[in-house]
């Protein structure tokens, strides 16, 4: 069954190891045949990485994009490791996605790295508010 994307102008999808750019107007991909893709809102690089869970999320589009390769899953369970020495509370998502990579399934492997994204960003959150309640009154 063939699978039919639309693409905004401009906007930017991966292909297996090529990177594709929209022109000026919308179009439609058809693809025929099966393909990894990553669509622009899914994708981050080593350079907007700002976090610790995005920095993980970039080794799981690696993973993603080439069928688990090894040496990549190594440096992604010796990163999620030390994250979760660092905050315990994300044990369960990085348990989850780890899971999905083991029964290879990659993009839902990517979706629960999405999750985890969400619940740093909550966690931040948290924080900068609590920061802000703790800030002494000026007058």
């Amino acid at each position: 069954m063939a699978l039919r994307i639309d693409l905004k102008p401009h906007e930017r999808i991966i292909v297996g190891n090529v990177s594709i750019r929209n022109g000026d107007r919308r179009s439609s991909l058809t693809f025929e045949t099966q393909a990894k893709f990553l669509r622009e809102k899914d994708i981050i690089t080593e350079s907007q990485a700002s976090t610790a869970c995005e920095k993980l999320y970039v080794f799981l589009q690696a993973i993603y994009l080439t069928d688990s390769d090894h040496e990549v899953e190594n440096r992604f369970v010796a990163y999620a490791n030390d994250l979760i020495k660092a905050a315990p509370s994300m044990a369960p998502y990085v348990s989850d996605i780890y899971s999905k990579i083991s029964k290879r399934e990659y993009y839902q492997a990517l979706k629960s790295g999405q999750d985890l994204i969400k619940y740093e960003k909550s966690l931040l959150d948290l924080l900068s508010n609590y920061a802000e309640c703790q800030k002494p009154p000026t007058h």
